[in-house]
């Protein structure tokens, strides 16, 4: 068995969880979620708690059963507290500007990028150097903080670029004469 399954999934009280034969629903303040389930875990829900178990010993079902548990997780996280990630923008003359659901950024370029937050992201600029992402969905909100990285990556030599606020930077030596 997985050892991450073993550990069983508490819910919080804002938190209400709906288990069907294919698929789970998570909903609480912060909005609802779903996920698909396999045949080869099994989900119980007693009380405020949910745990899972593979459903025969293969490998697969083994596995299966810590990733649903991580996914699952997430999911009640997501619609409790919500998901947040910080980008920090490195360089002279890049800014960021976000106007309700579209985030603007000027990253050395000859033009302005537009980018468009999927539905369930906010997006904020508190200065005009950091943009801040918040989301239920853990994996949506690292995908367009990555998406937004992607537009100027920080390079090695001086560390400009889009980067993510606990990400380090190695800076290399520049070529010598």
């Amino acid at each position: 068995m997985s050892r991450v399954a073993k550990n069983p999934v508490a819910i919080p009280e804002k938190v209400e969880v709906t288990l069907t034969a294919d698929s789970i629903a998570v909903s609480g303040p912060l909005g609802k979620l779903s996920q698909s389930l396999t045949n080869a875990v099994e989900l119980k829900q007693e009380g405020q708690t949910i745990t899972f178990a593979a459903a025969n010993d293969t490998k697969h079902a083994s596995a299966m059963s810590g990733t649903l548990r991580a996914l699952v997780a997430n999911m009640v996280q997501g619609v409790s507290t919500g998901f947040t990630r910080k980008l920090t923008l490195v360089g002279v003359g890049y800014k960021a500007n976000a106007q309700g659901a579209m985030l603007n950024l000027e990253l050395g370029y000859s033009h302005p990028i537009n980018h468009k937050m999927p539905v369930g992201v906010t997006v904020q600029t508190p200065t005009p150097t950091e943009v801040i992402l918040t989301g239920s969905d853990k994996q949506v909100v690292g995908q367009v903080a990555a998406q937004i990285r992607a537009y100027r990556a920080p390079e090695p030599y001086k560390g400009k670029g889009v980067r993510y606020s606990d990400e380090v930077v190695a800076i290399k030596e520049t070529k010598k004469k």
